[in-house]
């Protein structure tokens, strides 16, 4: 028969006490036992760490203390710690998440949800800056020694340019998902848990041949670390401080992983692909998002009237 432990009894308490730290370890198992990716917890874990602290100085201890005003207030204390709109506004959305979640899950008697009454940050419709292919050969110039290190980070900077995936599917590529012959790589689990397929090219994959030529592994990662180091998969934060150790190195700053997704998706345009295979390519359902990624110039725009104008291209 089951039997309680006194842990189970102290969660149990917590909950009916409307403990907020209990109930935020609820919503990630919660979130956890539904399957969703390991990059979406952390950003979870990160966001409530942040609401946590702001919470414990305005001495807010239970979930139903949480206010409107409290939630806004917290928005500008994210302003004035230096998070820009972006930031801020994902910090927006992981509370939403938590407080429906919460009135889902516990239905408590008499409470009205405060998110509801609350306005989501707004974000500037500018488009972020992709990182520069001029900086990309500065890094790729950093692995000119024929070492495992350098043959692996000249792959990984040629690979996130060419698939542009997400930072968390590009790590979570095992060699089996990858066709060397041909370049398509299965993205087994996309953003939404959906799979898709990618593509490098003949430059990528030799660059990519070079690198596993260097491998007596058994790991069934793509990316790794060195073998000096255990030949683990690469993590996040690997991938990020080779990057960092990079530009330093090249003199740049450092630009982040999803710069890479951002200069294949310009690229990709630019070089006339339609922006529906683009959306595909990239993992989304709808082309909107697509508008965040696209930072076109003047140029841009110039050579696009030049080739396709209609006075001149329509026979007048």
């Amino acid at each position: 028969m089951f039997k309680r432990t006194d842990t189970q009894g102290i969660l149990l308490k917590s909950l009916v006490d409307d403990d907020l730290k209990t109930w935020l370890k609820a919503f990630l198992i919660d979130r956890k036992a539904q399957g969703v990716s390991e990059g979406t917890i952390h950003f979870y874990e990160v966001k409530f760490k942040s609401f946590i602290r702001y919470c414990e100085y305005e001495h807010i201890k239970y979930v139903q203390q949480i206010t409107p005003t409290s939630i806004r207030e917290y928005i500008l204390w994210l302003e004035v710690a230096g998070h820009n709109p972006g930031g801020r506004h994902a910090h927006f959305r992981a509370i939403r998440s938590f407080l429906y979640w919460y009135e889902n899950d516990a239905e408590p008697k008499d409470w009205k949800n405060p998110i509801k009454k609350v306005k989501a940050p707004i974000i500037p419709r500018e488009p972020l800056e992709p990182v520069s292919i001029e900086s990309i050969n500065k890094l790729i110039n950093t692995c000119s020694r024929g070492t495992f290190t350098n043959r692996r980070d000249k792959a990984i900077l040629l690979s996130l340019l060419d698939a542009g995936a997400r930072a968390g599917e590009f790590l979570k590529i095992n060699l089996d998902d990858i066709n060397q012959v041909m370049g398509d790589i299965l993205i087994r689990a996309g953003k939404g848990g959906k799979p898709r397929t990618v593509f490098i090219g003949r430059q990528t994959r030799k660059s990519l041949r070079q690198y596993l030529g260097e491998r007596n592994d058994n790991s069934p990662a793509l990316w790794i670390t060195n073998p000096t180091h255990g030949s683990d998969r690469l993590t996040y934060w690997g991938l990020r401080s080779m990057l960092i150790r990079r530009s330093k190195s090249a003199g740049i700053q450092a630009p982040s992983l999803h710069d890479f997704r951002r200069a294949f998706a310009l690229a990709m345009l630019r070089e006339g692909v339609d922006v529906y295979t683009l959306a595909k390519l990239m993992g989304h359902s709808t082309i909107d998002v697509l508008k965040y990624y696209l930072k076109q110039t003047t140029e841009d725009m110039a050579i696009a009237h030049s080739q396709h104008g209609p006075v001149d291209n329509l026979g007048f």
